[in-house]
């Protein structure tokens, strides 16, 4: 047998799936460049150049916008950072656990002397 008669007969079937690879390529195109006009990602030509530049009066609005709320987010972040800082510092101190324990002392002993009912 030839080579010819071999593959002749399925070749309906490699340009079929050749076509659905590249349907499915250009269906994923249009889906990504969808999404990101959607979610307003700017878009991008091949070679990484800006197609829509976003550098109207609503964009810079919305960039000062998210700077103000990142420098915000930025200094709470330090101040419960400071907080969990002091928060150790308490409870790794010797004298923390020594409170601890007389206090699991204490209430043992009151659980000693609680009336247990029996007459």
């Amino acid at each position: 047998m030839d080579a010819a008669a071999i593959i002749v007969p399925h070749l309906p079937w490699v340009i079929g799936a050749g076509l659905a690879i590249g349907a499915a390529g250009v269906f994923g195109w249009i889906h990504t460049t969808r999404l990101k006009i959607k979610h307003g990602y700017p878009l991008e030509g091949m070679w990484g150049q800006s197609l829509k530049p976003g550098t109207g009066e609503e964009a810079k609005q919305r960039i000062s916008l998210l700077t103000q709320e990142n420098a915000e987010l930025r200094a709470e972040l330090g101040a419960v950072k400071d907080r969990l800082v002091n928060v150790e510092r308490i409870v790794t101190d010797g004298g923390y656990a020594l409170g601890s324990e007389i206090d699991a002392l204490r209430e043992r002993a009151l659980e000693d002397r609680t009336d247990k009912g029996n007459a």
